[in-house]
């Protein structure tokens, strides 16, 4: 019974840390007896010791005295309340690059490694962030929302200036995310198409309930190798993308030696690692109100949202 997912659940005294258990969760703060684990960026500001700390009181929580409630009737919120940053990697799965550069007319651009090319990230506001289960309105936002299917890791202790060979100790640990997209708002009207200027990434990537997070965070040392997790991704139950994490032109390491660069990145920060080919924008689909859109990553579970 050692295993565990770390997350947040709605109480009558409002959002509060857990720890799913099977299929039990027992609030964080409680079972540890530490009061400063009473929300998830609490533990992951003390992730360093945390980590052992949740593992112990894990593997005993059947002999707790505390309360266990049934995950089938906890509403699970989105996990971090609330990041500092959600870093998104552009462009990063191969087959989606090309797929969107057939969509755009443009030539297929060559492995950025062999142009010496660096992981690239836009920023999407942390407050768009939409709970498992959550109704996401898009109607009025956008007429061309698409879907993305991210794999999301967890940044758990402050990483500034780090080395690839050193990125993965500084995750916490993962999740799994859907970079929603308004694709008819990306490029700003009647601005020339060769204007610096055309691309507008702020709305394109932020609107409310844009980036579904969960449903938890799984530990990174029950992940093991992030570079080799499937994903999946469909609409009313058809298959939309269906790829692996190995897939990825940057990797996990790559993009946190990039992103840290001059820059801190801070407990709770989230890095969304790209999407693989199967968007809507290349199919010429996009969400409609009533569509139920539903990711699964590998080792992490299921996240399912509603558009309205």
């Amino acid at each position: 019974m050692a295993g565990y997912k770390l997350a947040t659940y709605q109480t009558s005294d409002g959002p509060r840390a857990g720890l799913v258990i099977e299929d039990k969760v027992f609030d964080a703060a409680k079972l540890t007896g530490k009061g400063a684990y009473a929300t998830v960026l609490g533990i992951l500001e003390d992730w360093k010791t945390a980590r052992g700390v949740l593992r112990k009181a894990a593997a005993a929580a059947g002999k707790s005295r505390a309360k266990a409630l049934p995950l089938g009737r906890t509403k699970l919120l989105a996990p971090v309340r609330w990041p500092s940053a959600i870093y998104c990697a552009g462009a990063n799965y191969a087959d989606h690059a090309a797929e969107m550069a057939r969509r755009m007319n443009r030539p297929l651009e060559p492995d950025p490694h062999s142009q010496g090319l660096k992981a690239w990230h836009f920023i999407k506001a942390a407050r768009v962030l939409a709970d498992p289960g959550a109704t996401v309105k898009i109607s009025g936002v956008s007429d061309q929302v698409d879907w993305e299917v991210e794999l999301a890791a967890v940044i758990g202790r402050p990483a500034k200036n780090v080395s690839q060979e050193k990125a993965l100790d500084y995750v916490a640990g993962y999740t799994a995310a859907n970079d929603l997209s308004a694709r008819d708002l990306g490029r700003r009207a009647n601005i020339s198409d060769t204007s610096p200027f055309k691309s507008d990434w702020t709305k394109h990537k932020t609107f409310d309930g844009s980036c579904p997070l969960g449903p938890w965070i799984v530990p990174a040392s029950d992940i093991g190798d992030p570079q080799n997790l499937g994903l999946k991704l469909w609409v009313n139950d058809v298959l939309k993308q269906d790829s692996n994490s190995k897939d990825m032109i940057f990797n996990l390491a790559e993009q946190i030696e990039r992103l840290s660069s001059g820059m801190t990145l801070h407990p709770g920060d989230l890095i969304l690692t790209g999407t693989p080919a199967g968007v809507g924008s290349a199919r010429g689909e996009f969400l409609k109100a009533g569509d139920v859109v539903k990711i699964w990553i590998e080792k992490i579970g299921t996240l399912t949202n509603k558009m309205a």
